[in-house]
């Protein structure tokens, strides 16, 4: 049995502080990934960008415990 918190992803607008910053650097990136012209697997980036949302959110919560 493993001792993790199931987190769900959260709107744009539940965001706070570095996770807010780091979803608004994600859409900037996103958009100018897809208009580069270059090969890019969006799936791919999408699943890192979930990762890394939900140790924010775990790390924020951490702190706030």
């Amino acid at each position: 049995m493993s001792n993790e918190i199931e987190i769900k992803p959260l709107s744009a607008s539940e965001l706070k502080g570095p996770e807010q910053h780091f979803n608004a650097y994600c859409e900037a990136e996103l958009e100018r990934r897809r208009n580069s012209g270059e090969p890019f697997k969006e799936s791919l980036f999408q699943e890192a960008v979930e990762l890394v949302q939900r140790k924010l959110r775990a790390r924020q919560m951490r702190d706030f415990s």
